[in-house]
């Protein structure tokens, strides 16, 4: 194995192989090209010769999301479309006698110290349940921004268990995976193998994939971090009570992307309000990617990031770039969602 090899695991890859160990049979040449020879963020630190893998982390879209209710337990229940961006953070793996995390990146402050990173976690997880697993050094590198509603902390963990799973010729079907995902937290088994998907309950049980086009895109987070519990709070759901909301609406199969984003239409997400409530510049976020000419311009998870849907590639790039000279301090990254 080379060096240094950027990994399937991100939406953009063609297919998804059931075995972790299959992985790295990707003909995908957007992998063993640019990002091969040119790392986001400059090369990682020096590990051993021969032993390096890097698997990409993509951001995690709540293209909709319906609040069912909220459990006795405290927790909701939701309804959701998820897609995965071509963006994300990256996380390398080199197998050795014991699990440890370093971090870097632009984000890498404010995602706290490595003890309590979510990588650690989830390889833990998965070590209570498979005994004897071949562990190694994860190295971190933060992208994304943090407390975004984009799920990156669960895409990063997600990461992790996928190279585990190579390592230890585990599929990625294999229950145990799947036990330790749910444990990590909410959104880790839906990244697990990142595609479009419905995901419902507290996100513990997946719906099928939809046959989508990639969705062009430009993601908008004003570099405010707005935490979920803040939101889910302001909702001021009782334990117990139920919404009216109904659940998420499903794509149809073979629609074009007109069809998709009328039926994105039909849905929402049932925390939007809330987050503009606690942090207004989401509502600014959200006017300005209208004004773009985005198609539909809405919040992911419980914010801040929100994200536009554009009739092409050309055009969420070049709205992308309005953006950004408009609003130099926000992070902006035009995209596709698949």
């Amino acid at each position: 194995m080379p060096a240094e090899q950027i990994l399937p695991g991100a939406a953009g890859t063609e297919g998804h192989a059931k075995r972790g160990g299959e992985d790295a049979k990707s003909d995908d040449k957007s992998l063993r090209g640019g990002l091969l020879r040119r790392l986001p963020g400059g090369p990682f630190p020096r590990l051993r010769e021969g032993a390096r893998q890097v698997w990409r982390a993509p951001a995690k879209v709540n293209l909709t999301l319906h609040i069912l209710g909220r459990r006795e337990d405290g927790l909701h229940d939701l309804d959701s479309l998820v897609a995965f961006a071509d963006c994300g953070d990256l996380l390398a793996f080199e197998p050795g006698p014991s699990l440890t995390l370093s971090l870097d990146g632009a984000t890498a402050p404010a995602a706290g110290p490595a003890e309590d990173n979510l990588v650690i976690k989830a390889a833990r997880l998965l070590q209570d349940r498979v005994r004897g697993l071949r562990v190694g050094h994860f190295h971190l590198r933060k992208i994304l921004p943090v407390a975004a509603g984009l799920g990156g902390g669960s895409s990063d963990a997600a990461a992790a268990l996928r190279a585990l799973a190579r390592e230890n010729g585990l599929s990625l079907d294999d229950p145990r995976l799947g036990e330790a995902a749910r444990a990590c937290g909410a959104d880790v088994l839906v990244c697990l193998e990142p595609r479009a998907r419905m995901m419902a309950g507290i996100g513990d049980r997946l719906g099928g994939a939809p046959d989508m086009p990639p969705l062009p895109a430009v993601l908008v987070n004003p570099r405010v971090a707005v935490a979920t519990p803040a939101v889910f709070a302001r909702l001021g759901l009782a334990k117990g009570e139920r919404t009216k909301a109904g659940p998420a609406p499903v794509l149809p199969e073979g629609a074009t992307l007109t069809q998709i984003i009328g039926t994105l239409r039909l849905g929402r997400n049932d925390m939007e309000a809330a987050a503009i409530a606690i942090a207004p510049v989401v509502g600014e976020a959200l006017a300005a990617l209208e004004a773009s000419g985005a198609q539909l311009a809405r919040m992911s998870g419980s914010g801040a990031t929100c994200f536009g849907l554009y009739r092409d590639r050309a055009t969420s790039a070049a709205a992308a770039r309005a953006l950004a000279e408009k609003q130099p301090g926000w992070w902006i990254k035009a995209t596709a969602l698949r």
